[in-house]
């Protein structure tokens, strides 16, 4: 894989990269640091077991959202495919548009064009109950299962061998107190964790998600989880404001700050786009083919004309998922076309490839362009990971102080008498 396809990726806001990017490789480590580095101003034994739970819940999590939520996905999937139902036809399609998309019409128009695929629509429209309850249970069960995992139990498990160390310490500091009653210290009133229930609810009947939808919804419902097995109230108080920051920061800032840089340089196409030499010499020679407008019908007459399938418009259309095409080079008509998010990805080219032509470089501006874009994506990254793995942890270590008079994990803190 080249830097510039790594760096696509990574710039890719509505993909599981930059997640994994700024959660595992840069968020979880520094707030790890930052949280036994606040506990030890107060005490040393707290900030260990602080960082060793942030340790054990972040990566804990990671290998839940990593592994866990695409196993559950492709379980499904299987007893999908055991019913004799394909569950990659999109529920959008049973909405038909007229002359533009839908199942009846995507039937008819690929028929001889895409019979496998079309013999998927037929068995999903003869059973159209059963196959919007099988996806809505693989929706379910894809959110439910890693939430109850991240948000209830692997707490849990973490609170529970944490009271164990914390018990531990204290009949270590007990003994030494009866020994020496001179050197009393604090450490014999840490807060003593019950053995909790398994309580809670989150929203969870919902189908045809996005990928992206998907994982907010899985991430809200960790953080629902996270609050509500708090350990008391300072606990539940602090969680909520980290979890509200979590995901504005990890959902929201990063599509504002992609934004405003791409205002800022003026550049919206992908850098794989940009590096592509058969994209400049197309702009050079004045041969770049791209739908005659941003009509939904011309748009998709331009797709589905098969002299078009090897122009770059279609490559890049199906490679950033704007369609989906068979690898018969037509497209797939089990998927649903957002045609907005499509007329915009012409209408970007389109504006790129003008603006470029009234250049006396073309291939310079190109390449300053590309160039551009990457920088764009690298500080995205080096932006929101800033805020989520330094500024957040921060601001709720001073809202812990007002809220609680302490530097300490809530959760782990003594009691006051």
């Amino acid at each position: 894989m080249t830097i510039t396809s790594i760096i696509s990726a990574i710039g890719n806001n509505s993909s599981v990269y930059p997640l994994i990017v700024r959660d595992c490789g840069i968020e979880v480590p520094a707030k790890i640091l930052l949280t036994y580095n606040q506990n030890k101003k107060d005490d040393k034994e707290i900030a260990y077991l602080a960082a060793r739970e942030r340790f054990l819940d972040e990566y804990s999590s990671s290998a839940v959202w990593l592994g866990g939520i695409p196993l559950v996905g492709w379980l499904c999937n299987k007893f999908i495919k055991a019913k004799g139902l394909n569950p990659n036809v999109n529920l959008k399609l049973f909405n038909e548009e007229k002359d533009i998309q839908g199942i009846d019409y995507n039937i008819k128009k690929f028929k001889d064009l895409a019979p496998d695929a079309v013999k998927d629509l037929i068995k999903a429209k003869e059973n159209k109950k059963l196959y919007e309850k099988l996806l809505a249970g693989k929706f379910v069960a894809s959110t439910a299962i890693p939430i109850l995992a991240m948000g209830f139990i692997l707490p849990k498990i973490i609170f529970a061998s944490s009271a164990k160390k914390i018990e531990k310490l204290r009949q270590e500091n007990q003994s030494k107190k009866l020994k020496n009653p001179i050197n009393f210290t604090q450490k014999d009133r840490f807060y003593k964790s019950t053995t909790p229930t398994f309580t809670g609810s989150w929203i969870t009947k919902a189908a045809n998600f996005s990928s992206q939808d998907k994982m907010a919804v899985t991430d809200g419902g960790y953080a629902i989880g996270r609050i509500s097995t708090a350990r008391n109230k300072n606990e539940t108080i602090d969680l909520s404001f980290k979890m509200a920051g979590m995901m504005l920061l990890n959902y929201v800032a990063p599509k504002w700050i992609e934004k405003l840089l791409n205002k800022i340089t003026g550049v919206e196409l992908d850098p794989k786009i940009l590096a592509d030499k058969e994209f400049l010499s197309q702009i050079q020679n004045n041969t770049l083919q791209l739908p005659k407008s941003d009509n939904a019908k011309d748009l998709l007459e331009f797709v589905d004309d098969t002299k078009n399938s090897k122009t770059l418009f279609v490559k890049y259309a199906n490679e950033f998922e704007k369609i989906k095409m068979l690898d018969n080079g037509i497209r797939d008509p089990k998927e649903y076309v957002n045609i907005k998010s499509l007329a915009k990805f012409r209408n970007d080219i389109e504006k790129f490839a003008q603006k470029a032509t009234t250049q006396k470089d073309i291939k310079s501006f190109i390449k300053k362009a590309k160039i551009a874009k990457s920088a764009n994506i690298i500080s995205n990254v080096a932006i929101s990971s800033f805020l989520l793995a330094y500024a957040l942890p921060k601001a709720q270590f001073a809202f812990r102080k007002l809220v609680t008079g302490s530097d300490l994990e809530p959760g782990l803190a003594p009691n006051k008498k």
